[in-house]
């Protein structure tokens, strides 16, 4: 149940304008500053996930692994995404309230 509220959350900030997604805009939004939470999919590669991991380390971004890239997608209303990077503080704060997974 906490899963459907995740992505619920996350389909709401893309709705806001709050989210940027895809590996390109991801990175720029952690490196401008902008980033509050990354979210990248269980199922990206290895590459990836070291990448966004030692990049959230480095600029004080937390870092949580979730779902699987068609969930992540769908509920942005895309096909897949391996990552992405939500805006927002607020609907960041509520997506990690509601993750049980541990945020790094």
């Amino acid at each position: 149940m906490k899963q459907d509220k995740v992505l619920s959350l996350i389909g709401l900030a893309t709705k806001a304008g709050n989210i940027a997604s895809g590996e390109f805009s991801t990175e720029k939004a952690v490196k401008e500053g902008k980033a509050s939470l990354v979210i990248v999919a269980l199922d990206a590669s290895d590459n990836t996930k070291k990448m966004f991991t030692n990049m959230c380390t480095f600029y004080n971004v937390p870092i949580c692994f979730y779902e699987l890239k068609t969930e992540l997608g769908h509920a942005m209303g895309k096909e897949i995404r391996a990552s992405l990077a939500v805006i927002d503080k607020g609907f960041a704060d509520a997506i990690i309230k509601k993750l049980d997974t541990k945020v790094e």
